[in-house]
């Protein structure tokens, strides 16, 4: 299904593995770096804030009210229709010596520059405790769901190569996490369901590679491990293009054209399933070459049955 490609010899994907885990490794390091020194810039749904919702008598775009926002003074919020495009829902961070009643008539104000009849129908606060709480959930599913991965990962495969693709998940997340604190971009709950995504999507382009290198250790009988690596390779290179390129498109759009709100969540998608699927070759296998897979690893164990080693003794 997947096969719009045919080489008739293997890509060298291998030759290239050295300076390609120094690549990765120095990638990681700098990325630890700047989460150490820059830190992550969170939204307010983990550090609290105000949320406003406001109301007008027509259809308003939310370019509009941020552009409206920004004229007042009112910088960095965060805007969403809420129920219909005629309801804006506004989130600010806190500000000192402001109050939050303070907070609600100023937007409501500028609000009204585009629509005199705009109206202020909620203004809450969510304290910071509500945010550590979400911090404190988020981390967890995301720990959850990496412990279930590492278990599965543990049983489907040989330990060499369950280590390369429990690297490969580790440098892909932490390349993705030091993206987000050199830019300084907004980290909120979407990102964290985006670095869910990437994970498992960065673990299946993985199994689907050790899957065939599995199958290509069984049945080819000549060839070194960088041969079977490239070959294997190469053989799902088509089902990887298909699979990444209209990924990479849904994601390019949602970049570009999806607006603020989503802007964190396409990011982390965009960075997630670019390093994945380099990371699939360069790391996963690439680790797993180095730890010393071979063909004798993927061979099942064989079973003596029992009265095997007797001869028949004939009469």
């Amino acid at each position: 299904m997947f096969q719009i490609l045919h080489f008739e010899k293997p890509i060298p994907f291998m030759r290239f593995a050295k300076p390609g885990v120094i690549f990765s490794l120095a990638l990681v390091v700098l990325s630890m770096v700047t989460l150490a020194q820059k830190g992550l810039n969170w939204g307010l749904d983990f550090t609290g804030g105000t949320i406003i919702e406001v109301g007008f008598q027509q259809t308003v775009s939310l370019d509009e009210v941020r552009s409206a926002l920004e004229s007042n003074q009112i910088e960095g919020a965060t805007l969403q229709h809420f129920g219909s495009s005629q309801d804006v829902l506004i989130r600010l961070a806190p500000k000192e010596g402001i109050k939050v009643d303070e907070q609600g008539r100023q937007v409501l104000a500028a609000a009204q520059t585009l629509n005199p009849a705009a109206a202020l129908k909620r203004v809450e606060f969510v304290g910071p405790s509500v945010g550590a709480e979400l911090a404190t959930d988020g981390a967890l599913a995301m720990l959850a769901s990496i412990i279930c991965i590492l278990i599965y990962v543990a049983f489907r495969f040989e330990w060499r190569l369950a280590m390369g693709g429990i690297i490969s998940l580790a440098h892909d997340i932490a390349i993705t996490l030091g993206i987000f604190a050199w830019f300084q971009i907004e980290f909120d709950l979407t990102v964290v369901a985006a670095l869910m995504t990437v994970v498992g999507y960065s673990l299946n382009d993985t199994i689907v590679v050790f899957d065939r290198l599995r199958e290509n250790f069984r049945k080819i009988r000549k060839g070194d491990t960088a041969y079977i690596l490239d070959l294997s390779m190469t053989e799902t290179l088509s089902r990887t293009i298909i699979t990444s390129g209209l990924t990479l498109v849904v994601v390019l759009a949602l970049f570009f054209k999806g607006g603020p709100l989503i802007h964190g969540f396409a990011t982390a998608m965009l960075a997630g399933v670019a390093f994945g699927t380099y990371s699939s070759i360069y790391v996963a296998s690439a680790f797993a070459m180095y730890m010393g897979v071979k063909r004798e690893h993927m061979l099942p164990p064989q079973v003596e049955k029992e009265g095997a080693d007797q001869q028949e003794i004939m009469p």
